[in-house]
């Protein structure tokens, strides 16, 4: 009878957690079901362990088969969610040949929000078997940061985004003049050497200046590329209605004059295209079929229009998904290269950031970045980026993976009295499910019938006189002290006492040998120490130290220094 009950509630409890039953929560529905074997869980339970083991080893959906053999009716009662499909929704227009772009700024690593476009451009791609461009928008030189483009393609490289070409817009430049000088002469664009103030003015009045009419402007632009202007003093402007309902788009600045030397170019160049006529020249040139960007650069639609009017040209699709918010996490580049420059961050993997390369050191693997960003796909209303989504999806990807283990910070020594054998050796699996991969090994040595071993300092304050409580896979004790440390006395080995009495069940570690250091979101750290066998803990590894987190192993010099994932 208990191996069929164990077997049909493993079975129901594997289904809803991706086929693997948890013992205690089988347990619980056993004896919930059969009250009578409360007082025989101690010999049932080899039984219990064997037949979710058992249950375990099949796929979910030979579990689902075989609970429809023996109790139809509780699959049907279940109505198992299987995980939505995270699919995007499909692409509108032309999608025979599809062609998208992520188009950065050279500026720094990525953080979440690039994730979001970097993301859902290549899914697409991927998709409809279409092609992805990397593009890098490079034409304001005050922006660039050298060391950019490579941080760019390490982090995309991470993301598992493939490109099928690359292009850099500093390179371009003579494209660009090409473009502005065929504007010039079709009577679509002219140069301005009006002031700043004196365009806004005019502008916000819908009212245009004399440049506009005043002709000469192909000489005045080769002025510009000559060095006769100065910055600031002639811009190149797209005509448009200088009735358009929105001020920011009647003409619009299409190329400027910018002094300063460029990381990659230097001094080759001075007269450089603004965002939204490099942008829309590329977007018809690479033949994009879709652009997928922010609400953000809707008015930068509106401007790129009249570039593709002007020539004639196919525009693409444009989707605008709404802006990604987030919390507890610092996104802005400039902000961020502030923050490292004055040591307020101790770098672009800094924990408090949003940075890909602070999520890669925290142990976030990038297949939970991809499925946090088709999640949220590319809806047009504004959305709060969910770190808990991030981190559920991140723990479904490694829970199966990262071996256990104890770590106790904040130690407090717990002495337990009247231990009956002078050693004890503890053998926990380094996984519940997978014992294949072996065990770890504590062993506790006892002096006049007394042992010491460390709990963590939060355990200890949960106590009272008289507290029974257990050390996980060793004994069970009840306090008698606490004074500083806390004194105890054995009472019993098994498990199935504790679980009788719902006693709280504790790790711990032998002795202070093993430092570990965790470094927590916000930077400060969890001081504490190891079991014996996390030495044998490697860098980049990801572990669970047990009834605490998800930690990447960051630093094994001595002592471990490891990043607090989630939970």
């Amino acid at each position: 009878m208990v191996k069929e009950l164990t077997f049909k509630h493993a079975l129901v409890n594997a289904i809803l957690h991706d086929g693997k039953a948890d013992a205690k929560a089988v347990v619980s529905k056993l004896i919930f079901e059969k009250p009578e074997l409360k007082g025989q869980i101690k010999e049932i339970m080899p039984v219990v362990n064997e037949t979710i083991q058992e249950v375990n080893r099949l796929s979910l959906e030979d579990q689902k088969k075989k609970l429809n053999e023996i109790a139809p009716e509780m699959l049907e009662a279940l109505k198992v969610k299987v995980k939505k499909e995270l699919k995007l929704p499909p692409l509108l227009g032309y999608t025979e040949k599809v062609i998208m772009r992520f188009a950065p700024n050279p500026s720094g690593p990525l953080h979440v929000g690039h994730a979001r476009a970097a993301v859902l451009n290549d899914e697409y791609a991927k998709t409809y078997k279409g092609k992805l461009i990397l593009r890098f928008e490079d034409t304001d030189p005050r922006r660039v940061d050298p060391d950019g483009y490579d941080a760019v393609r390490e982090d995309l490289e991470w993301l598992n985004t493939k490109w099928h070409e690359e292009y850099i817009q500093s390179d371009r430049l003579e494209i660009y003049y090409e473009y502005a000088r065929k504007m010039i002469e079709m009577d679509a664009a002219y140069v301005c050497t009006c002031s700043p103030d004196k365009v806004k003015e005019l502008r916000i009045l819908s009212q245009a200046c004399d440049c506009r009419t005043a002709g000469n402007s192909i000489r005045k632009f080769e002025r510009m590329l000559n060095g006769t202007y100065k910055q600031e003093e002639a811009t190149v402007r797209i005509k448009t209605d200088m009735k358009h309902p929105n001020p920011a788009v009647r003409d619009w600045p299409a190329l400027r004059i910018v002094e300063d030397p460029h990381p990659r170019v230097g001094k080759k160049y001075r007269v450089w295209p603004m965002m939204n006529f490099a942008v829309a020249i590329d977007d018809h040139l690479m033949d994009l079929t879709h652009v997928l960007r922010g609400k953000d650069h809707i008015v930068n639609t509106e401007r790129q229009r009249f570039v593709f009017e002007y020539f004639g040209w196919k525009r693409p699709e444009y989707i605008h998904y709404g802006t990604l918010f987030t919390e507890e996490a610092v996104l802005k580049t400039s902000r961020i290269k502030e923050g490292i420059k004055k040591g307020i961050f101790i770098g672009w993997d800094d924990p408090r950031l949003g940075t890909l390369r602070a999520l890669r050191r925290r142990g976030i693997q990038p297949e939970a970045v991809r499925r946090a960003m088709i999640e949220v796909g590319p809806k047009p209303v504004e959305v709060l980026f969910s770190w808990d989504s991030l981190y559920a999806h991140n723990k479904d990807l490694i829970d199966d993976k990262a071996n256990r283990y104890f770590f106790v910070w904040n130690p407090i020594k717990l002495v337990i009295q009247n231990f009956p054998k002078p050693k004890f050796t503890s053998k926990i699996p380094i996984h519940p499910d997978h014992t294949e991969r072996g065990y770890r090994t504590i062993e506790v040595k006892a002096i006049n019938r007394q042992v010491e071993v460390y709990i963590t300092k939060a355990d200890a304050q949960t106590f009272n006189v008289g507290t029974f409580a257990r050390l996980k896979d060793f004994c069970n004790f009840e306090v008698i002290s606490i004074n500083g440390e806390v004194k105890a006395k054995f009472h019993s080995e098994p498990f199935e006492i504790a679980y009788e009495k719902g006693a709280p069940i504790i790790h711990w570690i032998p002795k202070k040998d093993l430092e570990i250091d965790v470094i927590m979101p916000d930077c400060t750290r969890k001081i504490g120490f190891g079991e014996p066998d996390c030495t044998k803990l490697e860098v980049g590894q990801i572990v669970q130290f047990e009834r605490f987190a998800f930690v990447r192993v960051d630093q094994k010099n001595g002592k471990i220094v490891a990043f607090y994932a989630h939970r």
